[in-house]
């Protein structure tokens, strides 16, 4: 039937596994189904007393129900057939239909809502024929024919089973795709938090290995004509390797401890005059530009910032044939604009920059994605590269001295008002 959702053959109705044979429950079934009906046999003598026949088709039935989840079509048609020979050949009324009534539920469970029905209407069209018609001609001897009164409690009785298997076929769906947005939920974190320490790896790395390969090439150029300059360089080399060291390490330390608190705190633009003083390690001469008012920034996007800032320049130390760059910085109403420029032109391995991109701008525009702001870098017309972001900022407050005492900006950075 369209819209209706069918359960893969083979998997529990409830849990979605593959479904072992049931035959704990089917077992009992049969029990009850044998205790209860040799019981009911006793207020009913003017039916046909059960013998191996009787007995054999009242464990048909729950033998059938130990393939009701593999076979769920299979298990309810053959209940109901089972059900209808027991009808036909005058055994006493009992629990005969509770394997009917079971094999009707995991059918509907499991999407087989046609099978089901057919059924259960198949077996009441099967006993109006017997009770008001074949009753001549089937067992016991001498029935007459049944009143049509009860017939109403039956058809009830039919309705009420097909109206709880709907309902236990809603609920059962309800709880499938609950769990399949759990999973699915658990997955998207997951997968979050891979790209999050990819960026941070990636950040971290590159920044500090492009700075120690400008001082290995710096020093190895310098080691005979000039020692003291080629022990500088290889002092920045300890240095930024250190430096690289312990953030991985701060990385790898939330691997094996998820959850658990980072022993230093990220890096923020706090850290900014640090950064810069790398880059000029490395030959970059950069300047740094503020304008507005500074404000507090929340910790993802003051992370977010750093990193932004750190691949931009980064790129400019590997891409860019410019020794000099230059990094604004404007607090907006709301927003943290950040922009960084190099002159050119670019090396030869750096003639693609911002045309295919790469893990650096990717990763920055991930950063700034996941806080709601965009990144976009690209050549400037009048040559040269620019990397601009802007980052929405929903939590900032305005840090700032008393009033009257003129704002300090850290050695190298200018600060001036937005318009």
């Amino acid at each position: 039937m369209a819209g209706m959702r069918e359960f893969p053959r083979g998997r529990h109705p409830w849990t979605g596994q593959a479904a072992a044979l049931p035959w704990r429950s089917s077992l009992a079934l049969a029990v009850v189904q044998l205790v209860g009906t040799q019981a009911a046999a006793h207020s009913q003598p003017e039916r046909v007393g059960l013998g191996l026949l009787g007995r054999a088709l009242l464990v048909a039935g729950p033998a059938l129900l130990l393939a009701r989840h593999r076979h769920p079509r299979l298990a309810v048609l053959g209940t109901a057939a089972v059900t209808a020979l027991y009808l036909g050949a005058g055994y006493p009324y009992g629990p005969v239909f509770l394997s009917l009534v079971v094999a009707c539920f995991a059918a509907v469970a499991a999407g087989r809502r046609v099978a089901a029905w057919s059924a259960l209407a198949g077996l009441w069209a099967v006993h109006l024929l017997i009770a008001h018609w074949l009753h001549r001609w089937l067992p016991p001897a001498g029935d007459g024919p049944a009143a049509w009164g009860p017939e109403a409690a039956v058809a009830a009785w039919a309705v009420a089973i097909v109206a709880a298997s709907e309902l236990v076929r809603v609920r059962r769906e309800q709880w499938a795709r609950e769990r399949a947005e759990r999973e699915a939920a658990e997955r998207r974190r997951a997968d979050e938090e891979r790209l999050r320490i990819a960026r941070e790896l990636h950040d971290v790395l590159a920044h500090s290995i492009s700075v120690i390969n400008v001082q290995a090439g710096v020093g190895f150029a310098l080691l005979d004509q000039d020692p003291e300059q080629a022990r500088t360089a290889l002092t920045t080399i300890k240095a930024a390797s250190k430096e690289a060291l312990g953030e991985v390490r701060q990385v790898l330390d939330t691997l094996r401890a998820p959850g658990a608190a980072p022993r230093s705190p990220a890096p923020g633009l706090d850290r900014l005059a640090e950064l810069t003083g790398q880059a000029r390690d490395a030959g970059l001469a950069v300047t740094v530009e503020t304008e507005g008012v500074r404000t507090a920034l929340p910790p993802g996007a003051d992370l977010a910032a750093f990193r932004i800032v750190q691949e931009a320049l980064t790129n400019v130390v590997r891409h860019s044939g410019s020794r000099t760059a230059r990094v604004l910085l404007r607090y907006a109403p709301g927003a943290l604009e950040l922009r960084v420029d190099d002159d050119g032109p670019a090396t030869a391995d750096g003639m693609t920059r911002g045309m295919t991109g790469g893990n650096g701008l990717a990763g920055m525009r991930e950063r700034a994605a996941a806080l709601g702001g965009t990144v976009a870098a690209g050549p400037r017309p009048d040559g040269g590269f620019r990397v601009h972001a802007r980052l929405p900022l929903a939590a900032a407050t305005v840090t700032g001295t008393p009033p009257g005492t003129p704002h300090q900006p850290p050695p190298g950075e200018v600060t001036r008002e937005a318009p």
